[in-house]
């Protein structure tokens, strides 16, 4: 017998277990996690509790670590060592700083993201990692920010955002505000980092076919990380064909775009003296690290940093705000308080809307959860104990849930909890203090030596959108009251079958 036909023959073996074994605990798998579905057996441990929540995998585990005295659980698949998830601040800082250079992206992990990500900054450690995060960082101060906010922002936002909005308020036509936001995204992203308009946000809102590649490699890139049986993508990759077929077609369109983008780029650059363009990719090319499948590499990897994180937040942040008038009362009087500010001071000093993202993002945020390696044996503050090689994961959607960090009524969407208490009230200027909560505590931006470069640029994006956009309408999701949408996350989150809203002009 082949080793496929083995291989084949397991697997057909498992799929009849997991039939008999799931029969019945499918109905247990619902919105609160039954204790019985963490049941381990032997050579499969937990695959079946696994398996049944599949669909929801991100709120189950959250559900296991809010129950968890530690805040951390170990999950064990089909013969494998066991992957540990934590929402333990003193585990994360653990992991993120004080034992930095043990906690890595690790060998599987970077050859299961590599079709998409290649050698790109999200998928690399060591020397290249640094190079990397050292040359993008010269694009993350506080000048190119004022840049960043003054001009493409704000003009993407004036000469095409708002137009589309306006006729669609005149028209009373439903919008998918997901797709909006990515479009804004992704032509921010680009214009910035690359010195690229792709032109995505247009009147017409023309056929997104990049937007539905992205999405395709980055899905079947997350649910390489979540299948029972790894070797299965394995041997789809080697003989072509279901998802990994489709995830080598998309990243093969992907890195087209990329490698187009690259090589206008270099003929600009050609034709210059001095390196006049300080965009990300110019910087790049001009560093004496030029190799094109490298720097493709980059150009994905930011174009999901930019694209996919900002439109995450915001989507969910706009849902928050339909069901929370009283907070989105308070942003509006910020909002006209600040209206005659010039654009960078105007959203510097928006705190209580700087609060209420925060806020937003503690309870959806854009990339759930994030895993490394150990390098060695080691023990976790809490007391876990590691062998070399297992897969630790810190959760920040569980960890803005713990009662132990946010309290009773964490389940509030309550922007005030990131200002200056009831007891203290108003500070003497007459005005709100922020009040922000450690990056071990709060890890949505990561933290440690890996902390997001792009942090602030992202912060001054999305208030400078949401004054904006609140300035001029009312955002009313179009689905019946009552109904939530649902989240859903691979790489980054989403909101599955996007957010349907209309927009209402505001009185003056």
């Amino acid at each position: 017998m082949s080793i496929i036909e083995l291989l084949a023959s397991i697997t057909l073996l498992l799929v009849s277990l997991f039939f008999i074994l799931t029969k019945n605990s499918k109905s247990k798998a619902s919105s609160k996690s039954d204790p019985n579905l963490l049941k381990s057996y032997p050579l499969i441990g937990n695959s079946i509790a696994i398996y049944a929540n599949r669909h929801r995998g991100t709120q189950w585990t959250s559900d296991l670590i809010q129950k968890s005295p530690s805040a951390t659980v170990v999950l064990h698949r089909f013969l494998d060592g066991g992957r540990i998830l934590t929402g333990n601040p003193a585990n994360v800082q653990h992991m993120l700083k004080t034992q930095f250079y043990n906690y890595q992206k690790g060998s599987e992990s970077r050859r299961t993201l590599f079709d998409f990500l290649g050698d790109g900054i999200f998928n690399n450690d060591g020397d290249s990692w640094k190079f990397q995060r050292q040359v993008a960082s010269h694009e993350f101060n506080t000048k190119s920010l004022r840049k960043f906010v003054e001009t493409v922002v704000d003009t993407e936002l004036s000469q095409r955002l708002i137009p589309i909005l306006s006729t669609a308020a005149a028209n009373n036509t439903v919008l998918d505000l997901q797709d909006i936001l990515q479009r804004f995204a992704f032509d921010n992203i680009c214009k910035i980092a690359f010195g690229y308009d792709p032109a995505y946000l247009l009147p017409d809102l023309p056929e997104a076919q990049f937007a539905k590649t992205f999405d395709d490699a980055a899905k079947i890139s997350s649910e390489r990380f979540t299948t029972l049986f790894p070797f299965l993508w394995k041997i789809k990759r080697t003989f072509n064909v279901g998802s990994e077929k489709r995830l080598k077609e998309a990243t093969s369109e992907l890195r087209e775009f990329a490698k187009n983008i690259i090589k206008v780029k270099k003929q600009e650059l050609s034709n210059k003296s001095s390196l006049e363009s300080v965009d990300l990719l110019s910087r790049f090319l001009s560093s004496g690290h030029s190799d094109e499948d490298f720097v493709t590499d980059i150009v994905i990897s930011f174009i999901l940093a930019g694209r996919d994180t900002t439109s995450a937040a915001l989507t969910w942040y706009f849902w928050l705000l339909s069901q929370n008038p009283e907070v989105e009362k308070e942003i509006l009087k910020e909002i006209k308080e600040k209206s005659e500010s010039p654009v960078y001071e105007e959203v510097k000093d928006m705190v209580y809307t700087h609060a209420s993202l925060c806020e937003s993002m503690r309870l959806y945020p854009p990339v759930p959860i994030d895993g490394k390696v150990a390098m060695s044996d080691d023990v976790l503050p809490d007391g876990t104990v590691l062998k070399k090689g297992t897969r630790v994961s810190y959760h920040p959607y569980a960890m803005g849930r713990l009662e132990k960090l946010w309290g009773s009524d964490w389940e509030k969407f309550k922007p005030e909890r990131w200002l200056e208490n009831a007891s203290h009230g108003i500070n003497n200027n007459g005005k709100w203090s922020f009040v922000g909560r450690d990056p071990y505590t709060y890890p949505v931006f990561q933290a440690g030596p890996r902390i997001c470069l792009g942090k602030d640029m992202a912060f001054l994006q999305m208030k400078r959108l949401v004054a904006g956009i609140l300035r001029r309408f009312k955002v009313v999701p179009a689905a019946e009251d009552g109904v939530e949408p649902v989240f859903v996350s691979y790489l980054t989150a989403k909101m599955e079958g996007g957010f349907p809203v209309r927009f209402e002009e505001r009185a003056n």
